[in-house]
């Protein structure tokens, strides 16, 4: 991944740009991540929220998270793409979903969380660790 890296949405309302590497890589099988991804997990680059510099402005959902606090999903309202993910147990960092980089080339999950909620006929690869629920 080369730095500094960037993305956004579909329809070119919503750009980023991240001026330094990821902290991780992650594929979480979390509820919330099932459904708002529309798909079995979401995969997502951790970056520290303060490197990212985001134009136009995201719609956001909160939603409990298993830890108990809150968890913001931020999307287009224009075309419905899913963006970040931010915690309030811990929000200096930002989780970006992979399919909205511009180059996702030479990206590969660290590790897989939540893994205690994927769907039963998912493959997780045995190359990388698994946690039943958030790694501390």
């Amino acid at each position: 991944m080369q730095i500094p890296f960037s993305g956004g949405c579909a329809c070119g309302s919503i750009r980023y740009v991240g001026e330094q590497a990821p902290i991780a890589t992650i594929n979480c099988h979390c509820r919330d991540c099932q459904l708002s991804s529309g798909a079995p997990f979401a995969s997502g680059i951790v970056v520290m929220t303060a490197d990212l510099q985001v134009s136009g402005t995201p719609r956001t959902h909160a939603v409990r998270a298993s830890s108990g606090g809150l968890a913001t999903r931020s999307f287009c309202a224009d075309c419905g793409t899913p963006l970040f993910t931010s915690s309030e147990a811990n929000p200096q960092f930002t989780s970006i979903r992979f399919p909205s980089l511009d180059d996702a080339a030479g990206l590969k999950p660290m590790l897989d969380i939540h893994t205690a909620s994927a769907q039963q006929w998912v493959c997780l690869d045995p190359a990388i660790p698994h946690f039943a629920g958030s790694p501390q």
